[in-house]
């Protein structure tokens, strides 16, 4: 019995008309289950409809995204426990997870029916929040884990150590750690060095810090990351993905670490230094 589901990004117009031919598309070669997220059944009547969570439970074929980058990170943090495959279908901006464009979406797909198409594996990243020796939060995020400075506009201050060896106290706006594939988004907007995903490391950027010599770090993917919180209450906030979070308290720990689960991106033709010149301008004058 073959089977699927859609997640899809919210009020994208296009979806209206888009996501009734998709579902008529996998009836017609056979999906006999079709799952949709709440946000993907808001535009059709008489499909199973779950909550994000629960994809994971289905475990369906694979999981067609419909939506940008964003939309991608959700659906991997969702269904990453059952490691099922993500097709992502760029109706964003960037797109650059979400690499197949709409007018590739019928051949590509057709493609991943006929286990035509590649898959890839990326590493993903297990975030844990300490609060006086106790876990008050857990998280796996594909991108990133980031801790922030929140409205308030000083500074945060934060201890780094690494498989529990100190290494710097910094005083920054923030600190992203962030896995190969989120090597290529907010790390490296602050600063961060490209990573190809298959790369066994980790980045650890400080973002916009007090001090000339704090530099982005690449660390080997086997390190537990601890960074500590220096500040006043409320004075940093710990964001996954940039989606998800929290606020902090002054000792906070957040351990970082890879997580046992990697989420699958299917593959068509596109090489990681393709979409880096197509969606990056690598190399272009």
């Amino acid at each position: 019995m073959k089977s699927a589901a859609i997640v899809s990004k919210p009020e994208k117009p296009e979806l209206q008309h888009l996501v009734p031919r998709v579902l008529e598309w996998l009836r017609e070669h056979g999906y006999e289950r079709v799952w949709l997220d709440r946000e993907t059944a808001a535009y059709v009547t008489g499909c199973d409809s779950v909550d994000r969570p629960e994809l994971a439970e289905k475990k369906p074929d694979f999981v067609l995204v419909l939506g940008g980058d964003g939309t991608l990170l959700a659906a991997a943090r969702a269904v990453a426990s059952a490691d099922i495959p993500i097709l992502g279908v760029n109706l964003g901006s960037l797109g650059f997870l979400t690499e197949v464009p709409l007018n590739e979406l019928w051949e590509t797909i057709e493609a991943v029916d006929q286990r035509r198409c590649a898959f890839e594996k990326r590493n993903m990243l297990s975030t844990h929040l300490l609060r006086d020796s106790k876990v008050v939060a857990s998280y796996v995020c594909l991108n990133d884990a980031v801790v922030n400075k929140s409205a308030i506009a000083r500074p945060v201050n934060f201890d780094l150590f690494l498989d529990t060896v100190f290494v710097a106290s910094y005083k920054a706006d923030g600190v992203i750690v962030s896995t190969p594939t989120g090597s290529t988004a907010y790390a490296l907007a602050a600063g961060g060095p490209i990573l190809m995903p298959s790369v066994a490391a980790m980045v650890i950027v400080p973002v916009c810090p007090h001090a000339l010599t704090h530099r982005p770090l690449v660390v080997k993917d086997t390190v537990e990351i601890e960074i500590v919180v220096k500040s006043a209450r409320e004075e940093a906030y710990l964001s996954i993905d940039g989606q998800v979070g929290v606020p902090l308290n002054d000792g906070d720990r957040i351990v970082c670490r890879k997580s046992e689960y990697h989420t699958t991106l299917l593959r068509m033709r596109k090489t990681f230094f393709d979409v880096l010149r197509t969606k990056l301008k690598l190399g272009m004058r």
